[in-house]
Parts: structure tokens; C-alpha cells; sequence
């Protein structure tokens, strides 16, 4: 076996690698510039009033003379030019825009990039990547390169870069907000700043490791890790325990409609659709299987999924229905739990404990949060109003049952405060974006945090009986840290993220 000795050795010389490592994979973000120039159309595809397409890289200054057809010098930077856009070798004119030059490093990818504004036309778009891809050391750009040559320039981190991929892809109000900020730098600077606290700590180690034996280091530096150490723990943990807002903002929060048969499920689907997606009959078990639809419900991103009636059936088709009507409970986030009033004891005192048990049919047990069900008492139109009234008297007398949702998807009566009740839920589910800490937003960034509370761990393992292995735990807990904002070990990682960023972004 490996002497303790050894053993510790063995450890301060991977230290040092791993210093070299981290410092050289810090400043490989800033590394040399790539060599060749690329172009892409960065507007989207389709017709459009104005498209724009962007060069970036060495030869974007010859470039831009060739197409539009400049003998005087380069525009003035950042500023609209309107020019004749021409074939370089043919001298056609293609088409007639705007031209912008963006001389480097004060550019988006900290390079020299030119633009063309030009008709959204797909001949001119044609015409003019066809005439730059003819220019020597021109080629089309590959999906995500602009961003991930800023990247490389230092110009956004990995969390600015995934977020602007977000505000990309964003389709609602709360998304948008959500990825704007993490575009700006917010959730970066979080990291950033806890990077920052563990260098520090890991700094301290490493001396009192090196020089203590020669009285050099002042008493009491290991206990100011002591301290900083837990604290910084916590705050990671902290951020951890979010219930996954940030995630599941980006994602869509899974909203399933579930309750027995005939209550009216594919009636509230098609009302929260705003069209006829779900068939409606009064035959009971006419839907089969799961149908869904993506929606935008007070700006929150949705993934709304109607279901099979939960009941005891021969049908083995409609067995099939049940069975994955239950695992999308299971799943989701979110329970819209409909109930036909007509199935409702006549007495009112005793219409709370027949929710009670209703609740238990279609939830599973673990879903006892009364923010993760949404009860609703559909066709309160075939009621008379003086019993509805008392229901609602009882329920809201009634201390452990969750507001209770009356209305009437035939006549719509009591839609408004249903939606008003939903919209508070996706609000608590996805929290609000713009206040507060950022939010947590991937699973590689949630993965990335766990290992580096593990890791801080290993610093409290070995503190008083290793102090090599302990700075080990630290500096394994920095790596983690690194990798979510690309400063250190970035490169497995980063074709995962570029390859979802559209071609000329």
C-alpha cells in the first residue's frame, strides 16, 4: 500500500499540474483568434423586409470593400452606409442596403465583422452568400460560431452564452425576462464571485502548506477558512434548493388534467387552448390517450397534457389510457384535478371529505402540496346557486383543504378566477425572474454545484488529518465551479451548448 507520505506527495504534484492546468485553461478563452473568416445569414430563414448577414474574422475588411464596392476606405465605424451590393467577380449588382463595419476588439465576437442589410428576398439572400462564399478565405460559418468565437474572445462566459441562447429561443414574457438577465451577466457574476471566495480559501491552504514550517504565515489563516468555507457551502446548497424554478421556466411547467370520467377534462383543455384540439363527447372514456399542447398562460411557458378518466375498466385499450394518464401525474408539476359537481353529495357538510378521497384517487401520495393541485368543481351551471354558495361556505370553512376553483366550461362562468388561481400557481412554480438571486437555470449548471459541495466536503474529511488532500477537495470544488462559466475544462462542454445556437449567431 502507498505510505501516507507517498501518498501525500503524490497529491502536492498534482497540485501543481492542476495549477498549471487551471491557469492554462483560464486564459485558453482568450487564446488566439481563429485564422479563417466566415459569413451567415444571422435573420433567420424565410421571407422578411430586411435580412442581415454578418461576416466575421480577418478578411471581413476586404470583404466588405468587395461586395459593396468600396475604393475609399472602410464606413466609419458603426455606421450605416448605403451602398450598392455587387458580385465581386461578376461586378452584378445583387441588390441595394445598408453596410455596417465593427472593427475589433469592440465587436460581438472581438473581431472585425461587417453586415449587410439587405433585402429578405430569398434571391438577393442567395445571391449575396453566394457572392462572399466566391471571396478567397471565405467560408459559411457553422451553427453557433459567431457566439462561440465570442466566447473565445472572452467576450461572454458559458452562462451569458446559454443565455442568450435562451433569449433565442424564448417564447414567453417570463422567459424572456429570465434569459435577458442571465445574458447580462447576473447568474455569471454569482459564480464568478463564489469562484473567487474559494480561490482565496485554497490560496491560504496551499501557504500554510508550503511556508508554516518557517514561521511565515500569520496565525489563525487556516481559520478564516474555517469560516468561509461553511458559509460558502451553504450559499451553493442554498441556490441548489430552489425547487427548480430557473429549469423549469426554461423548459415549460408540466400542467396535466386529471379526474374521472365525463367531468369536463377535454372541455378545460380546449377552453385553455382557445380551439377544438381535444374531442368532447358525452360518452364517457372517449379520450384515450394523452393529448398535448404548448401554451403562453399569464407569460409563463406551459405544456398543457389532457388525460384519460381515472376508472376502473375491462377496456384494455382504455387501461392503457388510465395507466398513462397516471404516470403524467406523476409527472407533472402542475394538477388541474377536475370534478363533476354532479358527483357531489347532496349534503354540503359532507362534500369536503368526498374531495379528500377524490384527491387521494388521482394524486399519488406524494403529491400532498397545495401548490402542486389546482381543485376544480366543473358544471356548477347544472347547481342551483343557493346549494353553490353553501358548498363554497363549507370549503372555505373547511381548514386543510386548498382553495377550491367553481365554474362552468359550458357557460364559462367562473373561468376569470380559475385563471387568475393558475397563474398564481405557475407564478410560485417558476418564481419571478427578475427579482431575487438569479436562478438556476440548467442541469449541467445544478450537476456542476453538487460536485462542488461534495467536494468542499473532502476539505472537512481530511482538515485536521491531511491537509494536501484537503486542499485537494478545494481545488476540485473551483474546477466544478469553473466549468459552468467556462474557465476551466471548457472544451468537452462546449460543443454540447454551441450545437443548438442557430447558423450566423
Amino acid at each position: 500500500m502507498m505510505s501516507a507520505w507517498c501518498r501525500r506527495n503524490s497529491f502536492l504534484m498534482n497540485h501543481k499540474r492542476l495549477r498549471l492546468g487551471f491557469r492554462c485553461a483560464s486564459s485558453a478563452s482568450g487564446a488566439a483568434e481563429p485564422a479563417d473568416t466566415v459569413f451567415a445569414l444571422s435573420s433567420g430563414q424565410g421571407r422578411c423586409g430586411v435580412a442581415v448577414v454578418r461576416v466575421t474574422g480577418p478578411a471581413a475588411a476586404g470583404a466588405l470593400r468587395s461586395v459593396a464596392g468600396l475604393s475609399c476606405g472602410l464606413p466609419a465605424p458603426r455606421t450605416a452606409l448605403l451602398r450598392s451590393i455587387v458580385h465581386p467577380q461578376s461586378k452584378e449588382v445583387l441588390d441595394r442596403g445598408l453596410v455596417l463595419w465593427f472593427p475589433g476588439p469592440h465587436s460581438f465576437t472581438g473581431e472585425d465583422i461587417a453586415e449587410f442589410h439587405i433585402h429578405g428576398g430569398p434571391a438577393v439572400i442567395s445571391g449575396v452568400l453566394q457572392a462572399l462564399g466566391s471571396l478567397p478565405g471565405l467560408r459559411p460559418a457553422e451553427a453557433g460560431e459567431f457566439t462561440r468565437r465570442a466566447f473565445h474572445a472572452g467576450k461572454l462566459d458559458l452562462t451569458e452564452v446559454e443565455g442568450l441562447g435562451d433569449l433565442i429561443h424564448a417564447e414567453t414574457e417570463a422567459q424572456r425576462r429570465q434569459a435577458l438577465r442571465q445574458m447580462a451577466g447576473d447568474l455569471g457574476r454569482l459564480y464568478n464571485g463564489w469562484s473567487e471566495q474559494l480561490k482565496r480559501c485554497l490560496a491560504h491552504v496551499e501557504a500554510f502548506i508550503d511556508f508554516s514550517e518557517g514561521d511565515l504565515i500569520e496565525d489563525g489563516v487556516l481559520n478564516q477558512v474555517d469560516i468561509a468555507v461553511p458559509q460558502l457551502q451553504m450559499e451553493i446548497e442554498k441556490h441548489l434548493c430552489d425547487e427548480r424554478r430557473g429549469e423549469r421556466l426554461r423548459s415549460g411547467v408540466q400542467v396535466v388534467i386529471a379526474g374521472s370520467t365525463n367531468a369536463g377534462k377535454s372541455s378545460l383543455f380546449n377552453i385553455l387552448c382557445q380551439r377544438p384540439a381535444a374531442i368532447v363527447s358525452p360518452i364517457a372514456g372517449t379520450t384515450r390517450d394523452v393529448v398535448e399542447t404548448s401554451l403562453d398562460i399569464g407569460g409563463f411557458p406551459v405544456l398543457l397534457s389532457d388525460t384519460a378518466g381515472l376508472r376502473d375498466t375491462g377496456d384494455c385499450v382504455e387501461q392503457e389510457g388510465v395507466r398513462r394518464a397516471r404516470q403524467m401525474v406523476g409527472l407533472a408539476d402542475l394538477t388541474l384535478v377536475l370534478v363533476d359537481s354532479l358527483q357531489l353529495p347532496q349534503e354540503p357538510q359532507m362534500v369536503s371529505g368526498f374531495l379528500s378521497e377524490y384527491l387521494k384517487n388521482v394524486l399519488p401520495s406524494a403529491k400532498d402540496d397545495e401548490q402542486r393541485y389546482v381543485l376544480i368543481l366543473n358544471k356548477s351551471d347544472l347547481l342551483p346557486k343557493e346549494h353553490i354558495s353553501m358548498i363554497q361556505n363549507v370549503l372555505t370553512q373547511t381548514s386543510d383543504m386548498a382553495p377550491v376553483s367553481i365554474l362552468s366550461c359550458r357557460s364559462r362562468e367562473g373561468l376569470d378566477d380559475f385563471l387568475t388561481l393558475l397563474q398564481d400557481r405557475l407564478k410560485t412554480l417558476c418564481g419571478d425572474p427578475l427579482t431575487g438571486s438569479p436562478s438556476l437555470t440548467q442541469t449541467r449548471h445544478r450537476a456542476h454545484l453538487q460536485k462542488c459541495v461534495d467536494a468542499l466536503n473532502q476539505y472537512y474529511e481530511y482538515r485536521d488529518t491531511d491537509l494536501a488532500l484537503a486542499a485537494e477537495g478545494l481545488r476540485l470544488g473551483l474546477s466544478s465551479l469553473g466549468r459552468i462559466t467556462g474557465k476551466v475544462g471548457a472544451e468537452d462542454i462546449l460543443d454540447v451548448i454551441f450545437r443548438d445556437f442557430c447558423i450566423g449567431k
